[in-house]
């Protein structure tokens, strides 16, 4: 069982590390420009990312069903399943490129941003616009692979998507001297490349075995219906998220800047940790729909194992590092005090990431979105009163940043363990067969 984890796991790994490898190389590259231009990122990313990570249901939802489909014996439904779900992804990110480019101005001011921060991140987030159906496109077909099992081919697409970006980012932003602006148009073009790969991979096996590749309007409403209630369960992750971005901003562009630090590592850390949950989902789903109940509980329990282990290890290295790695993003001595404090308290929170991570992915596998909706509200219900209070009563700097991430990190996380939690102990969630 640990090889059928690892064996998913590790090629997923190296496709989520890649996708904060473009917010850690943006922010090395435009951390050099000043600080304002960080803090700028620091906002303009939170909020693009965010605008991604909504529709993350389309890899997720897409992935439980296909599995269920395919561990039924039904291989040519999961695959309909994912052309569906592509089909959803581009019409989605069509109109979030639209509505981001529109409202990035108002957007940006309604965050907060001090006045040398807010053209920085306006121009950042218009430059990226173009790039979001890319990247729901991306969403959409690495779920339909992963449920097939591959999670190789993504892996593959990524890491050439990661590299490209680098030159690009070279070439806009020092190059032909566009600033925060050839950021966001360099990570625009490398995720629009990334999406058509991976579009293409799914259709040629899709005519393999005799899959129809047009948009049927009456799958395309069920991927939607069937992602709902994990769109609102995002939602609530996104809300508590940007919640995290106001404090940080309200606390001061040092803060702010230092955040971007502790957070671009967060996300290497916890895209790491959804490696092992995308193996989770992809095997929970799949045993669900072999009606394997003993299976579904064995790879619950060694998820949990590993996902815990995993948090506690990244933990120890960001606690033990901080000091040596936020040089490499700001020569600000206040920024990098602030972000070595805040690593150090977000590796103590990671652990506790690890476990929640698990339990999601496995209940995502099941396709237990309905229940997860309700656990992100009620988290987010007792997350909001304590970020509030860090915005009223920190002060700036490392102290406002470090209470921020025990909030974050810790009180959220933990809120998230407990619901997350008591739901894997019973068994409703254990619905048999190829659909929920």
């Amino acid at each position: 069982m640990d090889r059928q984890i690892l064996a998913l796991a590790i090629p997923a790994l190296g496709a989520l590390v890649a996708e904060p490898l473009f917010v850690l190389v943006d922010s090395v590259m435009v951390g050099h420009l000043g600080t304002a231009e960080l803090a700028g990122l620091s906002l303009s990313s939170t909020l693009l990312t965010t605008a991604v990570g909504v529709f993350i249901f389309l890899a997720y939802a897409t992935t439980a069903a296909t599995a269920r489909r395919v561990g039924a014996g039904d291989r040519a439904g999961g695959v309909a399943a994912g052309i569906d779900g592509m089909w959803l992804g581009l019409v989605l990110g069509l109109v979030t490129a639209a509505a981001t480019f529109a409202a990035a101005p108002w957007i940006v001011d309604a965050m907060g941003a001090p006045a040398s921060v807010a053209p920085h991140a306006v121009a950042y987030l218009r430059a990226s616009a173009p790039g979001l159906p890319g990247m729901l496109l991306v969403l959409a077909a690495t779920g339909t692979l992963r449920g097939l099992l591959d999670t190789r081919t993504p892996f593959v697409v990524a890491t050439a998507g990661a590299i490209s970006n680098v030159g690009l980012n070279a070439l806009f932003i020092y190059g032909l001297g566009l600033g925060v602006a050839g950021s966001g148009l360099g990570t625009a073009v490398a995720q629009t490349g990334m999406g058509l790969a991976l579009v293409l991979v799914v259709l040629r096996g899709a005519r393999g075995i005799g899959v129809s590749l047009r948009p049927h309007p009456a799958g395309i409403w069920s991927s939607a219906l069937a992602g709902a209630p994990l769109f609102v369960r995002t939602l609530t992750l996104r809300l508590a998220i940007l919640a995290t971005i106001a404090v940080a901003t309200s606390l001061g562009a040092v803060t702010l800047a230092a955040h971007q630090v502790v957070n671009a590592m967060w996300g290497l850390a916890a895209f790491a940790l959804d490696a092992l949950a995308i193996a989770a989902q992809a095997l929970v789903g799949r045993g669900l729909g072999a009606g394997d109940v003993t299976q579904v509980r064995s790879i619950m329990g060694r998820c949990l194992r590993w996902g815990t282990g995993a948090g506690a290890v990244i933990g120890v290295v960001f606690a033990a590092a901080g000091w040596w790695l936020a040089p490499l993003f700001t020569s600000d001595d206040g920024v990098r005090l602030a972000a070595a404090v805040g690593l150090a308290v977000a590796g103590a929170c990671l652990p506790i990431a690890g476990w929640v991570y698990m339990l999601d992915g496995v209940l995502i596998g099941a396709g237990d979105g309905r229940y997860l909706a309700w656990a992100g509200v009620a988290t987010l219900v007792v997350y909001l009163p304590l970020a509030w209070a860090v915005g009223a009563f920190a002060p700036d700097g490392a102290a406002g940043l470090a209470w921020l991430w025990a909030a974050f990190g810790g009180a959220f996380m933990l809120a998230r363990a407990v619901t997350t939690g008591l739901r894997a102990r019973g068994t409703a969630w254990m619905v048999l067969g190829a659909r929920r």
